[in-house]
């Protein structure tokens, strides 16, 4: 692949990327060229994982962690700046969620999922940064939620994660941008995902959702694919502070 989503020579952590829409992305970044280090918790996951990419010709690694274990981020991300010279694209895919009525919500419940889903983030980035500005270079990309942006009963702590996490991708903009680095977010919509398992279950509620996205289905992992390849890609080079809506129409409807 050449041109503006050549990602040629590029090193890219995307974490959470044993399955799902982290994987899909990750694929996506091998494809246009990148050397991808996928993460998760399960190393024997991952390897299955890299092995399939690297199975069709592409560069994958593996780096078993926790994100919310900030020394066990620093330290892999240091492994990975030693090994390859530079890190050049961060995908924050991971993430939690819990569901619960809000009287049933505990602090332990909801300390976890903005744990997971925003401070982690944060520590991530403020890591990445550092070889990023020593290298003039650098694309943060987080996955935030339309759960964000339109709310839903009993996510409480998802929708208030996701929401933080697209404001913190605009104050790292504005910070690192002088540096060559932009900071962006992909707000999914409704995806096929294990994350969603229990909802597509739900003949009723799958339904319900076709019927209100103007597309008539639910997202599979690869459409949010490009997304995460333009913004890596010089293509987006001049976007920066962005939250990008890939939802099947369903935010532009009533």
């Amino acid at each position: 692949m050449t041109g503006y989503f050549d990602l040629s020579k590029r090193v890219a952590l995307v974490t959470g990327a044993s399955r799902g829409l982290g994987l899909a992305m990750a694929d996506a970044l091998a494809e246009a060229g990148a050397t991808v280090v996928l993460n998760g918790r399960d190393a024997n996951t991952l390897k299955a994982a890299a092995d399939r990419i690297c199975d069709r010709g592409h560069n994958a690694e593996t780096s078993a962690f926790d994100v919310t274990d900030r020394s066990a981020a620093d330290s892999a991300i240091g492994s990975v700046v030693t090994r390859h010279q530079r890190l050049d694209i961060l995908i924050a895919n991971a993430g939690i969620t819990h569901r619960a009525p809000l009287a049933e919500w505990t602090s332990e419940a909801w300390d976890a999922v903005l744990t997971a889903n925003l401070s982690a983030c944060f520590f991530l980035a403020q890591s990445v940064a550092a070889p990023m500005r020593s290298q003039g270079y650098g694309r943060i990309i987080f996955t935030t939620s339309v759960i964000g942006i339109l709310g839903r009963r009993t996510v409480h702590a998802y929708a208030a994660s996701k929401s933080g996490l697209a404001g913190l991708a605009r104050s790292l903009a504005a910070e690192l941008g002088e540096y060559g680095i932009t900071c962006n977010s992909i707000a999914p919509g409704w995806f096929e995902t294990e994350l969603t398992a229990p909802l597509l279950a739900d003949k009723a509620f799958v339904a319900r959702v076709n019927d209100r996205v103007p597309l008539r289905r639910w997202g599979k992992p690869r459409d949010l694919a490009g997304t995460a390849v333009f913004l890596a890609s010089d293509a987006a080079s001049y976007i920066t502070a962005q939250q990008i809506i890939v939802d099947g129409g369903l935010s532009a409807t009533l």
